[in-house]
């Protein structure tokens, strides 16, 4: 497969990186910042996220009703996004109006007025986000994992911050935040679909050139500590997620727990949905995942039960875990690299998952890795790969993590680390 994905560095350092897809006549556009949560000091928990909200509120050139509509009169979209180590400012757009994307994105991040009575606003908003959130136990038990996992550290609090953070935040906060972390050497323009990359050159030349360079500060390192957290509610289910740490993306092991982590919980043939859901009826939803930062990963199951089936399901996830990481069959361990073999390819034929996946690959890698590269190593995975990283995810004296929200009287000790022993 031919790609046409070309780089160019800027003198500041800011980097250009786009991917030409044949056949189309959109494009995927967007700044991505490598900074994120775990980038903040606790006091200022939420900043972020706020920040991304922030930016769309009016610049000194344009209201937010003006850049909306901006964006909208030629039929596009622009919106935003905030991880726990990046940040990304994305458009999508036919190709003759790349430039008005770029402009707009660039106006947003380099004039933003962060206008105190729209900041009050906007707040209240983000307050009302984490309501939400902490009323769906389906999304909450991911948080207090994360917390449990690395508490008192930057990588476990939450993207959102919390009631008493967000409504502290001010003007400043945002405005030192900004000035510290969006170095251009930390940012990165990507662009995919109907791209001319000469021209998207000339735009970052234009609108992102002028910015200065500025060592970055370092973020804490992570600390998986694990232990179990709780949130007693009266409600019909238990809601758990039960982990261990992982790796981080650039771990050799990498793929290997990701076809261990498919081949589990990933799909319906995997192991747990068809003992657990479909030959017991034990729950509706359960699912394993793995994910990975820059210099850690989580490695973890997700499912809701009821209480008076949850010692059966946690005896069973037991069992299913500890036979697929001792014997993995051939056949599961196929299906599992098929899934995600797939799944890769699939999130590469959008202009915007391509436009994601290059400005991800240069802020962690430094890189544009290859497709073929990454099924390669998928389809390097075997039998003893996988064993390797089952045994070591799950080697003797590993820290469980475990969160509960609802009924939890009767939840039962689990440590994970014992399973493949």
């Amino acid at each position: 497969m031919t790609v046409d994905t070309q780089l160019t560095v800027l003198p500041n350092g800011f980097r250009v990186i786009s991917e030409r897809l044949p056949g189309v006549r959109s494009a995927a556009v967007g700044v991505w910042v490598d900074v994120g949560t775990r980038h903040e000091p606790a006091p200022l928990n939420g900043v972020a996220h706020l920040l991304e909200h922030m930016v769309f509120k009016g610049t000194t050139t344009r209201s937010a009703k003006e850049i909306a509509c901006a964006i909208e009169a030629v039929g596009g979209s622009l919106n935003a996004w905030t991880s726990r180590e990046h940040t990304a400012f994305h458009a999508r757009v036919l190709a003759e109006d790349v430039p008005l994307a770029v402009e707009l994105i660039s106006d947003i991040l380099t004039n933003p007025l962060f206008d105190e009575r729209e900041l009050v606003k906007e707040c209240e908003v983000v307050v009302q986000e984490i309501g939400q959130v902490e009323d769906t136990p389906d999304d909450l038990v991911f948080d207090l994992f994360q917390e449990q996992a690395y508490p008192d550290q930057p990588l476990g609090r939450s993207i959102l911050g919390t009631v008493d953070t967000i409504r502290a935040m001010r003007r400043e906060a945002l405005v030192e935040f900004m000035a510290t972390h969006y170095a251009p050497e930390r940012m990165v323009l990507a662009a995919a679909g109907a791209i001319d990359h000469a021209q998207l050159v000339e735009l970052a030349q234009r609108w992102f050139q002028d910015r200065e360079p500025r060592l970055a500060p370092a973020f804490e390192p992570a600390r998986y500590v694990g232990g179990r957290k709780s949130d007693g509610r009266d409600l019909e289910q238990v809601h758990l997620c039960l982990g261990l740490e992982g790796v981080s993306y650039r771990d050799p092991d990498y793929w290997a727990v990701q076809v261990l982590a498919t081949a589990l919980g990933g799909g319906m043939s995997s192991r747990l949905f068809q003992e657990v859901r479909e030959n017991r009826g034990l729950c509706y939803e359960i699912e394993v995942f793995s994910s990975s930062f820059s210099d850690t990963g989580l490695f973890a199951i997700y499912t809701g039960t009821a209480p008076e089936s949850l010692s059966e399901l946690v005896d069973v996830t037991a069992r299913e875990t500890r036979a697929l990481v001792l014997d993995p069959q051939p056949e599961e361990i196929e299906r599992a690299k098929a899934q995600l073999k797939a799944g890769l390819v699939m999130s590469l034929e959008s202009c915007a998952g391509v436009a994601d996946s290059i400005a991800r690959q240069l802020l962690i890698f430094g890189r544009r890795v290859p497709v073929e590269e990454m099924l390669a190593k998928i389809e390097a995975v075997d039998r003893e790969a996988l064993r390797r990283a089952g045994e070591r995810l799950f080697a003797s004296g590993t820290a469980t993590t475990l969160a509960i929200v609802g009924p939890v009287d009767n939840v039962p000790e689990l440590e994970l680390g014992r399973i493949a022993n």
